[in-house]
């Protein structure tokens, strides 16, 4: 069994990435298993708080999932041409202590969706520094940036437009072979 721990980063109750997630969730392919964290508990971070009290639950939490992972799905809006801050500081907290060592080598895919035209493409882009950073392994074998989409979720943030859940289907399987040890060669 495969599993993924998928992290949306948006807090809106009826969020495109967020339903971007869960749509993986219900595709995902058959011995993969997508776990989706939650963001929303996890507190700015702050050094004198984690100084006083240490890692908060909600981060604790999160890379507990992220230690029985085999990868990483990033689903991240594009706030400003940018990433989310809300996102990043839930990598920054999750990097912490003994969570630090759970990144290095970690496959990770970034995705996302946008109301905009060109999707979450310098999003993604811009996640690569944070990743080099804490040394993962982006896959960079497929891309998935969903443009325009108040066209393709309905009012609670589901994914109804066919094509794309076409293409995710797509991504998601590719990552997931990926996560997969290939048999040796005889």
């Amino acid at each position: 069994m495969t599993t993924i721990l998928g992290l949306a980063g948006s807090l809106r109750r009826a969020s495109y990435n967020a339903g971007l997630l869960r749509a993986v969730q219900a595709i995902a392919p058959q011995g993969v298993t997508l776990e989706i964290g939650q963001i929303r508990d996890v507190p700015l971070y702050d050094a004198d708080a984690e100084a006083a009290g240490g890692i908060p639950p909600a981060v604790a939490a999160l890379t507990d999932q992220l230690a029985r992972a085999d990868g990483l799905l990033l689903v991240s809006p594009e706030y400003n041409s940018g990433i989310p801050g809300v996102m990043k500081n839930v990598l920054d907290w999750m990097s912490r202590g003994p969570g630090q060592a759970l990144f290095q080598g970690k496959p990770v895919a970034v995705i996302g969706a946008s109301p905009g035209h060109f999707g979450t493409t310098h999003a993604q882009s811009h996640w690569l520094p944070v990743l080099r950073s804490l040394n993962t392994r982006p896959w960079f074998e497929g891309r998935l940036a969903v443009s325009k989409a108040g066209g393709l979720f309905d009012d609670e943030g589901n994914l109804t437009d066919p094509e794309t859940r076409g293409k995710l289907s797509g991504f998601v399987a590719g990552f997931a072979a990926s996560l997969t040890p290939k048999p040796a060669a005889p």
